[in-house]
């Protein structure tokens, strides 16, 4: 009620329609949230796998290394990738999750995590 009382208020001081108040209000709602969307956000790196928050571990905001040992070479994967490849080894995955590991050995490869970007 308090809303209608000064959108009435508002347009018998300026003169404008109740339609041209809401288009305005519309607008400085719709320029509030382009400037919040613009808005830079720091990055911050991590490379302690401890203090990785547990739900951002197997994300494409987290890279892996991964040495290939038939070829000989190594090569960054995400964190989705990285999941991918532990397959069933679900205690090695929970221990990952946790902290307490931060590399993995498949069959073909060994697998270590690197770091993690954090938008703040």
């Amino acid at each position: 009620m308090k809303d209608k009382d000064a959108d009435i208020e508002q347009m018998l001081l300026n003169n404008k329609s109740l339609d041209d108040l809401i288009k305005q209000r519309v607008e400085n709602e719709y320029l509030l949230a382009i400037q919040k969307v613009n808005e830079i956000k720091k990055k911050k790196r991590i490379t302690d796998i401890s203090q990785v928050p547990k739900d951002m571990i197997f994300t494409t905001r987290s890279v892996f290394r991964i040495f290939n040992r038939k070829s000989g070479t190594a090569t960054k994967i995400n964190g989705i990738q990285a999941e991918a490849l532990l397959g069933l080894q679900n205690n090695i995955r929970e221990k990952i999750s946790n902290g307490q590991m931060n590399a993995f050995a498949t069959s073909d490869a060994y697998v270590k995590f690197d770091h993690a970007d954090i938008y703040e």
